[in-house]
């Protein structure tokens, strides 16, 4: 079994992209396990900082390694928060300061200025020098509401509305978020780039 590196100590991630390589001849293991600290995002773009965090993790320990890099994008706001969704209020801000923010940001805008997408660039890099990594993408698009609703999800999900199912992102259940998330489409994207290489 190939073992892969996923550059994310997020345990819910791992879970989902072992369960997307199921059948397959990999398994995916979190850097925590290899105490690797988080790389610094540099990077200007999503896909430049996948690059960073998948690079940091396959060069610390001789494994290939996946990344992601997400975020969510208001055209009205000129793309913001893009890449600095994590830290849209501030260095050491935490999701709800973030949420907060934004919701600030967009509550004069008109509800079709509202629109917005969540985005997720995922990179899988064989070794840490890897010159043709595999990248993947997945957009999800909705709009915006100014009131949070929903229990489940994090970041901007109780705010991020998904018409197709008349609720927000944080009110789907974790399976259908699952099947139209930006990081479902990416992750599942870049599951059948590398099965077509092997």
């Amino acid at each position: 079994m190939q073992k892969i590196v996923l550059a994310s100590n997020n345990s819910g991630k791992v879970k989902e992209v072992n369960e997307l390589l199921e059948n397959n001849s990999f398994h995916v293991v979190p850097q925590s396990e290899f105490n690797i600290e988080e790389a610094e995002e540099t990077g200007l773009t999503f896909v430049e900082n996948a690059l960073i965090k998948a690079r940091n993790a396959a060069q610390h320990t001789n494994l290939p390694a996946i990344a992601d890099d997400s975020g969510i994008e208001v055209p009205a706001l000129n793309g913001a928060p893009g890449i600095y969704s994590a830290r849209y209020a501030g260095v050491g801000a935490n999701d709800e300061d973030n949420l907060y923010k934004l919701i600030e940001d967009i509550k004069d805008l008109s509800e079709e200025d509202r629109i917005a997408q969540f985005v997720c660039i995922m990179v899988y890099m064989r070794h840490a020098n890897d010159p043709i990594p595999i990248i993947s993408q997945g957009i999800w698009k909705g709009r915006l509401i100014t009131e949070p609703k929903g229990e489940n999800g994090f970041g901007y999900d109780p705010i991020f509305f998904v018409s197709t199912h008349n609720c927000t992102s944080a009110e789907l259940s974790p399976e259908i978020k699952n099947q139209l998330s930006h990081r479902g489409q990416a992750l599942r994207q870049l599951v059948k780039m590398m099965h077509e290489e092997v």
